[in-house]
């Protein structure tokens, strides 16, 4: 069986619908609560790599910290987006549903049912 790891954030319902529809299939899985356990540059990448889009598809622009830090700016590198998101986890987007070398945001919840195995 595939491992699943779900990348959570317990107050967004979005997450919790996706970690509802795990658990009505029965599917056990790690999940992470990536604003309390950050993900660091490499493991932002990685995901990105399973994911298969570019570090500003993971961004979420309607936070704070996306106009603070401006993060609009279309100059801004891959490396400095993940880095911005490494430093602050709130903006990467949620949920996001690893199942091996794939993965898939969870926007809408359903999504994650693309990946399962």
């Amino acid at each position: 069986m595939t491992e699943l790891t779900l990348y959570h954030n317990p107050r967004c319902s979005k997450s919790r619908s996706a970690l509802q529809l795990l658990e009505d299939r029965g599917l056990n899985a790690t999940v992470v609560r990536y604003l309390e356990t950050p993900l660091d540059a490499s493991q932002i990448q990685a995901l990105l790599g399973k994911l298969g889009i570019p570090a500003r598809q993971l961004l979420r622009s309607g936070e704070d910290e996306y106009r603070e830090l401006n993060l609009a700016d279309a100059s801004l590198t891959e490396a400095q987006l993940i880095a911005a998101m490494a430093a602050h986890p709130k903006l990467i987007e949620r949920p996001i549903l690893v199942a091996g070398e794939r993965a898939v945001i969870g926007r809408p919840p359903e999504q994650i049912l693309e990946i399962l195995p």
